[in-house]
């Protein structure tokens, strides 16, 4: 599907709705696509979604750590804002689905998005730094334990 060796956003929006079904995967596959175009040209190599996943499957808690946080930061500025969670988190519910069981409540993405901030905006500013995610996730033993899992997928 990729004779040049690269793939643009609605390529990969395609490739990647078909692991979800029973949703719409198009708004977050949008957000893993930035996240691994980390040049930003608008299109991935096989380079950049090795260099991704790499990270994420063998980068250091901290590295992981901060691919996620970016995903998030939608637009780059360092902090993760209520709106910028909300965006990210609708989608994964749309991508979700309502085939989940139980089925997800109306306002779940922004009681989501609630809990997030009351346990990672530490100084209450209103949005959450590298920093507050960081030492937030590194303190809690679910996150940390989730993160092992991943260093022994592969």
């Amino acid at each position: 599907e990729c004779p040049s060796g690269l793939v643009d956003e609605e390529t990969f929006t395609v490739i990647y709705s078909r692991f979800f079904p029973q949703g719409d995967a198009s708004a977050y596959a949008h957000f893993l696509f930035d996240a691994f175009d980390a040049d930003g040209s608008g299109a991935l190599s096989f380079q950049d979604l090795v260099a991704g996943l790499s990270v994420l499957l063998r980068g250091t808690v901290r590295q992981r750590l901060r691919w996620a946080f970016d995903l998030y930061d939608i637009n780059k500025d360092g902090c993760i804002t209520r709106e910028e969670m909300l965006e990210v988190v609708k989608s994964i519910y749309e991508m979700m689905g309502r085939c989940t069981h139980p089925p997800p409540r109306d306002g779940a993405p922004a009681l989501h998005v609630e809990l997030f901030f009351q346990k990672m905006d530490r100084n209450g500013d209103g949005v959450v730094t590298f920093e507050e995610f960081l030492e937030t996730c590194q303190k809690d033993e679910d996150i940390m334990s989730s993160m092992q899992i991943l260093e022994n997928v592969i």
